[in-house]
């Protein structure tokens, strides 16, 4: 499953006729059109110094929200069609790879999430400090929205920001009220006072 450059220049007759026999979902999606292929190592090292996810999770993600049905998802036309789906992907994958990488995309942003909202909920951060975390956060994520061909208009990113700001500063409030207050244990659901022993 290597994800190297292949070499199938455009005008290859061999490349057009197989781009006939794809399924017109297949070639008409174009999401990542804004990345050439060959990319995957910089696109990787981009994800990879900025998120915790790898090029391979982003795409395989992306594709598994776009491929669902009523039934599910479609693994194996992802699969199947992965280099005609993803220019910087060059490899066919398994629907147990496709749903492999779907599940560890997952994983990984329940956990950042999680360490971002304890981080966010702890008093580590002043609120000037949290904002700096959310705008890095916010621009890193609309780079990507834009690199999958979404066209963000200036307006929308103001409204978006502006309602991130206006939740972090909830969860703030409601932080400092739930560390003076009571606490609660998250598997139990046992109260106890902040500092008892």
């Amino acid at each position: 499953m290597a994800d190297e450059p292949a070499d199938r220049p455009d005008d290859d007759p061999v490349s057009e006729d197989l781009s006939d026999d794809l399924p017109a979902d297949v070639r008409g999606y174009d999401k990542f059109s804004k990345i050439e292929g060959g990319t995957y190592d910089r696109a990787n090292e981009f994800l990879r110094e900025r998120t915790y996810i790898t090029a391979r999770e982003w795409a395989l993600a992306r594709l598994c929200a776009d491929f669902r049905t009523e039934t599910g998802v479609e693994m194996t036309k992802i699969g199947e069609n992965l280099p005609h789906l993803v220019p910087f992907m060059t490899d066919t994958y398994s629907p147990q790879a496709v749903n492999q990488a779907r599940a560890s995309f997952e994983e990984k942003v329940r956990t950042a999430g999680a360490t971002f909202l304890y981080g966010a909920m702890s008093d580590f951060f002043t609120a000037e400090e949290l904002d700096d975390v959310m705008y890095e956060s916010t621009e890193v994520a609309k780079f990507l929205l834009e690199v999958e061909g979404v066209d963000l208009t200036v307006e929308a990113e103001l409204e978006a920001e502006e309602r991130i700001s206006e939740v972090m500063r909830e969860v703030r409030e409601h932080s400092v009220a739930l560390r003076h207050d009571e606490v609660r244990c998250p598997e139990c659901g046992h109260s106890f006072e902040a500092d008892e022993d």
